[in-house]
């Protein structure tokens, strides 16, 4: 049993491994906070310490590390707010110039350098080409639009020449 005894910081670093992995296919940073807390189980071993040590020093640190660092971390590699809108979520609002009429039936947007097929939202207007509107929403592929909030439409005498 004595080689048990001098080989618990391998198991603690096994451990420690293993917990690694999981934090790898997870990205939650949990167990990110008990890998470090298995190699601090694993350094209490190595410099000799009891396993009653080793366990308490490992849930002690990895306790404080949940506690404390992981919000801590979270808050810096997941902001809140607009600037987690990814894909379609971040079209909602942004700008489009109309490339083909859009009625309520079809026509074709410019999006953030790409053409989209576009809808009107509201079924009695009638975008033409060049005005630009916002869209409201996205539905499946396409940008339902609608008229931009802080624009009017401008008539050809109003037009700069």
């Amino acid at each position: 049993m004595e080689w048990l005894r001098e080989s618990q910081w391998l198991w603690w670093t096994g451990a420690a491994l293993v917990l690694g992995l999981i934090e790898i296919a997870s990205l939650d940073l949990v167990f990110a906070m008990l890998t470090v807390g298995a190699l601090a189980g694993a350094g209490v071993a190595f410099a000799g310490g009891s396993f009653t040590a080793q366990v308490l020093v490992a849930t002690g640190v990895s306790a404080l590390l949940l506690v404390v660092v992981r919000p801590i971390a979270l808050r810096k590699l997941k902001p809140a707010g607009p600037a987690l809108r990814t894909n379609v979520d971040a079209q909602v609002g942004r700008p489009a110039e109309v490339l083909r009429t859009v009625t309520d039936r079809g026509g074709l947007v410019k999006l953030t350098g790409e053409e989209w097929t576009a809808r009107s939202a509201d079924p009695t207007r009638t975008f033409e080409v060049g005005q630009v509107v916002s869209v409201v929403r996205i539905d499946g592929a396409t940008a339902v639009v609608d008229a931009r909030p802080d624009s009017t439409p401008q008539t050809e005498a109003e037009e700069p020449r």
